[in-house]
C-alpha cells in the first residue's frame, strides 16, 4: 500500500469532527421516532418535517 494512502487512511481514522453532529441527529430521530410511536397525532407532523429535509438533501446531492 502506498505511503501517501496509509497516512490518508490513519488521518481519516482518527478524525472525529463529526462524530457528534451525527450522534445528535440519531438522537433526535430517535425521539422522532418514539413520540410518534407514543402519541400518534404527532406522527404525521414528525413525518412532514422528515420529508422536508429529505427532499432539501436530495436537492443538495444533486447540485
Amino acid at each position: 500500500m502506498n505511503t501517501l494512502l496509509m497516512n490518508l487512511v490513519w488521518k481519516l481514522r482518527r478524525d472525529t469532527r463529526g462524530q457528534d453532529l451525527i450522534e445528535y441527529a440519531l438522537m433526535a430521530g430517535f425521539v422522532a421516532v418514539a413520540a410518534g410511536a407514543i402519541m400518534p397525532n404527532v406522527s404525521a407532523s414528525i413525518n412532514t418535517i422528515f420529508t422536508k429535509i429529505s427532499s432539501v438533501m436530495v436537492q443538495a446531492a444533486a447540485s
